[in-house]
This record gives C-alpha cells, structure tokens and sequence, in this order.
C-alpha cells in the first residue's frame, strides 16, 4: 500500500517536470483532496489532485517553524 506524503500548507515542493516558466519549486496553500500549489517563479496557481501531486514531488522542504526561527 502506497505511503501517503506528510505535506503540510508552506511547505515547498520540488517537482520532477518543471512548470512552462522554468521553475521547480512551488508553496503549498491549501490541503485536502485535491491540494492547490503555486509556482515559486511566476506565481501562477495550481490545484492539483493530491494522488497526482504525489506522483510528481520529488523532494519536500518543510516550512519554517516558529520554534526555530527563535532564538
């Protein structure tokens, strides 16, 4: 059974295929069923399925957290 990726809103994605613009990596916004994304280049949006979506990331770059921006 497929491992379901532990993606979390800010998180930023890097995909296999980059976007038309050339980028890589794009912001998580809103999770669910189907998760909605935007592109770190043009800023363009994206809403996606999230069983696609998971297919396509390639590495995931967890968001800042509050904790460790303290210090």
């Amino acid at each position: 059974m497929p491992q379901i990726l532990k993606i979390c809103t800010g998180d930023v994605l890097e995909l296999k295929k980059p976007h038309p613009c050339g980028e890589k990596l794009f912001t998580v916004v809103r999770l669910g069923s189907d998760v909605r994304i935007i592109c770190k280049g043009c800023g363009r949006d994206l809403t996606l399925p999230r069983v696609k979506l998971e297919k396509a990331v390639k590495k995931i770059h967890p968001a800042p957290t509050e904790s460790s921006s303290k210090g």
